[in-house]
């Protein structure tokens, strides 16, 4: 077992709208979001359903996920009308594979810097994940993070990811150790290949390891670090960006409908019908297009 590894006693308990938690003000349920983008329509329904069925509020978590609190239902199950109207909001594609859609992005990529626009790359990776019946048994803390070769989450853990060395290549990250170097076009099966070669090698039950850290051995052959890989750069800082964007700080409590509304104007005055939530708990409005 390396020794990152923990050891484990039973399965992981993250919460989804098909397994929601029971916290003390009603069910908290997760919704992911891939690279944290939200389309706005689907923000202000989203709101809709918070208000209807919730505390009023959208919450957003470090992993640029989207949370609502205070749900209904029983016996740990979500009231099967506000189950549909979470549905009806677009940002639930996938009932079976709702808990391992664990897709980072660089938040600011396709709209300002970075190497290439890596938003097709986590879409395939997306498309590829929900489509596989055998990886809907991922770990729910099973993490991918994408870094579009500005270094902003490389001090991110993950399981598998990678880093833009250009607009045509790869190097993949497995777990702590860099990987093999991929055309950027190949880049999502290939992460797919390894999470399946990661569900055959941890087994099951309670005790099988929830991320690629904790395997015996390493998934895949550690390769040197290529020349091109930047240096870690500090994550997008909240406020208003150079590119006229500007990256809003989401408080404890969340947003309101109020607030949700002012996000989305703004961002469709700038010419976008999404937005993106950050792994600083902050909603980015993109600025300058690519």
């Amino acid at each position: 077992m390396s020794p990152t590894a923990v050891p484990r006693t039973r399965h992981d308990r993250c919460p989804g709208a098909l397994r929601p938690w029971p916290a003390d003000d009603g069910l908290l349920v997760r919704l992911r979001l891939i690279g944290g983008r939200v389309p706005a329509p689907a923000l202000t329904a989203l709101a809709s359903v918070a208000e209807e069925y919730g505390d009023g509020r959208v919450h957003v978590t470090g992993r640029a996920n989207l949370q609502l609190r205070a749900l209904p239902g029983r016996d740990g199950r979500l009231d099967p009308e506000a189950l549909r109207s979470l549905e009806a909001t677009g940002l639930l594609p996938s009932r079976t594979h709702e808990l391992v859609r664990n897709v980072m992005v660089s938040p600011c990529t396709g709209t300002s810097g970075g190497r290439t626009d890596l938003r097709p790359v986590a879409a395939e990776l997306d498309r590829l994940l929900c489509a596989n019946p055998r990886l809907a048994s991922l770990p729910g803390r099973f993490l991918f993070v994408l870094d579009d070769g500005r270094g902003d989450l490389l001090d991110r853990t993950c399981d598998l990811g990678l880093t833009a060395l250009d607009d045509r290549s790869a190097q993949l990250r497995v777990g702590e150790h860099p990987g093999a170097t991929v055309p950027l076009d190949e880049a999502a099966a290939t992460l797919i290949r390894l999470a399946e070669t990661f569900l055959e090698r941890r087994g099951s039950g309670p005790t099988a390891p929830w991320h690629v850290t904790e395997l015996s051995s390493p998934l895949a052959e550690p390769a040197p670090p290529d020349p091109r890989l930047p240096d870690p750069a500090p994550p997008l800082p909240h406020g208003p960006l150079p590119d006229g964007g500007r990256h809003v700080a989401v408080p404890e409590e969340g947003l309101d409908r109020a607030a949700i509304t002012e996000l989305v104007e703004e961002a469709r005055a700038a010419g976008h019908d999404a937005l993106v939530v950050t792994p600083r708990r902050g909603v980015l409005i993109p600025g300058g297009t690519r």
